[in-house]
This record gives C-alpha cells, sequence and structure tokens, in this order.
C-alpha cells in the first residue's frame, strides 16, 4: 500500500473507494499510510443494496436483474462513485465473502472488482479458494492493489 500512496503521489492521482464484501478494508489500508491524505478522497461501504441504491445510485433495477454480486453492479458502482468523489482513479468490489450467501451460480468467494482510470473501466471476475471470510476478504484487498498498480 505504501508503494501505491507513492505513486499516485508522484503522478498527483486522487483516489476513491467502494466496498461491499471488504468493509473498508481497502480504505483501512490506506488511511494507515501517513501521506494518504494526499491521495486518498473518500471511501464508502455500500454492504446492503439499499446503500448501493441510495448512496451510490446504482439503479434498482440492475439489482433486481444481475443481483448485487454482479459485474452490472460493480461497473455501476465505479461509474457513480467517480461522480461522487471527482478522484481520477475509482474503485468498487462487490462480492460474497461467506460462509454464507453463496449458491451454486454465485458461490462463497466470488468477487467482482472495478476499477475506473479517468474514462476507462475494468472489471475484474475473481473465485477467491480462501477457506474464511477474513481470508477472502484479504486476498480482495491484495488483488484489488495489484489491479489498481496495472492500470496507472
Amino acid at each position: 500500500m505504501k508503494n501505491l500512496v507513492k505513486i499516485l503521489t508522484k503522478k498527483k492521482l486522487k483516489i476513491a473507494f467502494a466496498e461491499s464484501c471488504t468493509g473498508g478494508m481497502l480504505a483501512s489500508k490506506i488511511t494507515a499510510i501517513s501521506g494518504a491524505s494526499k491521495v486518498f478522497s473518500l471511501g464508502l461501504v455500500t454492504y446492503s443494496n439499499q446503500a448501493k441504491i441510495s448512496v451510490l445510485k446504482v439503479n434498482k433495477s440492475i439489482i433486481q436483474k444481475y443481483g448485487a454480486v454482479s459485474p452490472q453492479c460493480c461497473q455501476a458502482m465505479v461509474k457513480n462513485l467517480a461522480k461522487i468523489s471527482k478522484a481520477q482513479i475509482n474503485v468498487s468490489i462487490t462480492g460474497i465473502a461467506g460462509p454464507n450467501g453463496g449458491t451454486k451460480l454465485k458461490p462463497v468467494g466470488l468477487v467482482y472488482i472495478g476499477v475506473k482510470n479517468n474514462n476507462e473501466i475494468f472489471i475484474s471476475k475473481n473465485f477467491f479458494k480462501e477457506k474464511n471470510r477474513k481470508a477472502i476478504q484479504k486476498t480482495t484487498v491484495t488483488k484489488t492493489l495489484k489491479i489498481i498498480k496495472s492500470l496507472i
């Protein structure tokens, strides 16, 4: 994370997060770094469907049709976060950290990570096989950081 803060500082970029299944872990990691205030714009935990709809303005029909854990919802989250944050780099995370909530089509460990870098949007579909909730959350944060670094 220190490396990311350095890169963002050097490039004079701001970053914002909208997290669901990670519950603010990404925001917590960045704010633990000295100097993060220069680059960290905003962190939202939109854990419930209602929060995604009311705070991030995700269209209710997207959640009804595709579910909160879907590329469509992840994309809407990151697009609308960018409107709120005005940051150059915006990140959304939605998934199922378990141990409950999984189905055959959407198993525990399914996580979508969205990154909007100015006008480009990248959505990553991931299946994390970790055995517990905390491990899935940590792996999600690690993967998210790798994606962000690869795109900036």
